[in-house]
């Protein structure tokens, strides 16, 4: 019996049966864990650089990476999105770095959740504000653009984004608090 027979729903393959699959040369398999993780990885580089076109690139080659050297990869109490996290991080460093750009997030692209009340000057308020939270975050430096991410977007766990960030989970604690007040600080003296 083929094992693929064995799992007819891919939801059923654990993250590290995949990974050990993936690293014997299966790409069938790799397939399931992009399926998995593509999105979540899109959405951080999104929110990083600022615009689709760049995000799909990046995304592409987070995915290329980790198949080239998925052989390489060992568990060592670390899931792999964190890995794919990391990959994600490095290549989004290096594309500000070689771009010497900040990019900002077009009013187009941002999606916004529809307005409370049904006025054209409520949805107008909510997209000045969203836009200028937006660009205040790509002022952060980025390891706390990539803790709000994390945070906000992905909602994930002090834990979870220390496991992504290589740090303990009160150092994310701390960043977290320090973050929020000088995001409270930039915001006010804007107003």
């Amino acid at each position: 019996m083929d094992p693929m027979d064995q799992h007819d729903n891919h939801s059923e393959i654990s993250d590290e049966e995949a990974l050990a699959r993936a690293a014997q040369g299966d790409s069938e398999v790799f397939g399931i864990l992009y399926e998995r993780y593509v999105n979540k990885i899109y959405n951080y580089i999104y929110y990083r650089t600022g615009n689709s076109f760049d995000a799909e690139d990046l995304t592409a080659r987070v995915f290329h990476r980790a198949f080239s050297h998925i052989t390489n990869y060992r568990n060592m109490g670390v899931p792999l999105s964190a890995w794919l996290y990391r990959i994600a991080h490095n290549l989004v460093a290096n594309w500000h770095r070689d771009n010497h750009r900040r990019q900002e997030v077009p009013l187009d692209d941002v999606i916004l959740p529809p307005p409370a009340q049904d006025h054209p000057e409520t949805a107008l308020v909510q997209n000045q504000e969203m836009e200028r939270l937006l660009r205040t975050i790509r002022k952060l430096s980025a390891d706390r653009q990539q803790l709000i991410i994390l945070k906000f977007v992905e909602h994930m766990s002090n834990v979870e984004i220390g496991l992504i960030m290589g740090r303990s989970e009160g150092a994310v604690k701390s960043l977290y608090h320090r973050t929020l007040l000088v995001l409270r600080d930039d915001l006010e003296k804007q107003d």
